[in-house]
């Protein structure tokens, strides 16, 4: 008897730079990039909440020079490029109110975090929790495909937007991409689906012209076929969004960060977060290591889960999960990353080698849309362990 193909369709949806939820997140971590820009020692644990005409900041944050930064000047500034420069979307960078609520971190933090004051006399982890990393071979950023088509759609959306070639697009938008693969490998994208929030213009324009921007962005991967089906605006009227249509808040948009609900997700969110705080950092150190096994050849999928006890600077466990795709026995990987040699998980060690508290050509305001990994100018998305990887296995 033939073995019967694997076959499913998994469908991961994006949020533009204008979604309520992404506001807060890109408010959050411009704040921690002015932080480490005055202070790179600061620890910075920012949220941020937004409604009709109303932002504030929320958290804990020390920095030596916090009361050199101008937080509502920034903050205005943040929300004026995003595209929230017009008084009659209820939300302005001129208009809206703004408050600030934020006080040091807890020196209980700070106690186990620090080096010089830690039992261990090394930086401990900021907290408890698992975190993942994934890569996969089904895409060459070695991302899963849906996520990351659905990130490019909302990318381009943003440019013709800014740049005049759509005028009517306003800055709120969803999309969402549904993927059929065969044994693991995307073979054809079933439905697209983008809600735009908009002008007053006919929905038949609204629809083609999306249309025509998703088979520009997407024709190219040789998924799109004569049976995809394309639903655009599909209530019929998107004009009322962004703030004053949906409260937002930083940190509700952990899956759209991540890989789309393919894998795992320790539960922890990103923005506003400085790199002790591991849920961030280990995060971006457990893709950096996963992207490495499968570039070097090692699998084709790569799991990867740290888990960490706050203030304790060697991780409690690591787990490596290839399903079934590994190339080498899949507890030689786990050994390796255990024994330090190649990738070090402990987080002064990962800060250091991802250069976390110093961005050098991206800033942390840049990962907060369109998604934190597979986007070449972050760090984690490098590939340059891949020779120490082939030496350590003999291949």
């Amino acid at each position: 008897m033939s073995k019967l193909n694997s076959v499913h369709v998994f469908t991961s949806e994006s949020v533009s730079e204008g979604h309520p939820d992404k506001v807060c997140d890109q408010v959050s971590d411009a704040i921690l990039d002015a932080c480490l820009q005055k202070d790179k020692h600061s620890r910075v644990a920012c949220e941020t909440a937004v409604t009709t005409n109303f932002l504030v900041n929320m958290g804990e944050i020390t920095c030596s020079k916090w009361d050199e930064i101008d937080k509502e000047k920034l903050v205005r500034s943040v929300v004026n490029n995003i595209g929230y420069n017009r008084k009659e979307l209820e939300f302005c960078d001129s208009t809206f109110e703004y408050e600030c609520r934020i006080h040091n971190q807890s020196d209980d933090i700070a106690t186990g975090v620090d080096s010089d004051r830690s039992l261990s006399g090394e930086q401990g982890a900021g907290d408890q929790g698992m975190m993942f990393g994934y890569a996969t071979r089904a895409t060459p950023q070695l991302m899963p495909a849906p996520i990351l088509y659905s990130h490019m759609l909302l990318d381009e959306l943003q440019k013709l937007r800014k740049n005049g070639t759509i005028s009517y697009l306003r800055p709120d938008s969803k999309s969402q991409v549904s993927v059929k693969h065969v044994d693991g490998k995307p073979v054809e994208i079933t439905t697209v689906v983008i809600s735009h929030q908009t002008d007053h213009v006919p929905l038949e324009t609204i629809r083609k012209d999306m249309i025509d921007v998703v088979k520009a962005v997407l024709d190219p991967t040789g998924l799109l076929t004569d049976n995809t089906e394309f639903f655009i605006n599909p209530t019929g009227r998107f004009e009322i969004g962004g703030p004053h249509g949906d409260a937002g808040l930083t940190g509700r948009k952990i899956i759209v960060d991540t890989y789309g609900g393919v894998g795992s997700h320790g539960g922890g969110a990103f923005s506003g977060k400085d790199p002790s705080k591991v849920d961030r950092s280990a995060a971006y150190y457990a893709r950096y290591a996963a992207k490495n096994i499968v570039a070097a050849g090692l699998a084709d999928k790569c799991e990867i889960q740290v888990a960490y006890a706050i203030g304790v600077a060697k991780p409690m466990s690591i787990n490596v999960s290839t399903y079934g795709t590994a190339k080498v026995d899949e507890i030689l990987i786990q050994r390796m990353l255990e024994e330090e040699s190649v990738f070090n998980f402990r987080p002064s060690r990962l800060i250091e080698s991802l250069g976390l508290l110093e961005p050098k050509g991206w800033s942390y305001l840049e990962t907060a849309a369109y998604g934190h990994f597979g986007r070449e100018q972050f760090p984690w998305e490098k590939c340059d362990k891949t020779d120490d990887l082939k030496k350590y296995f003999k291949i």
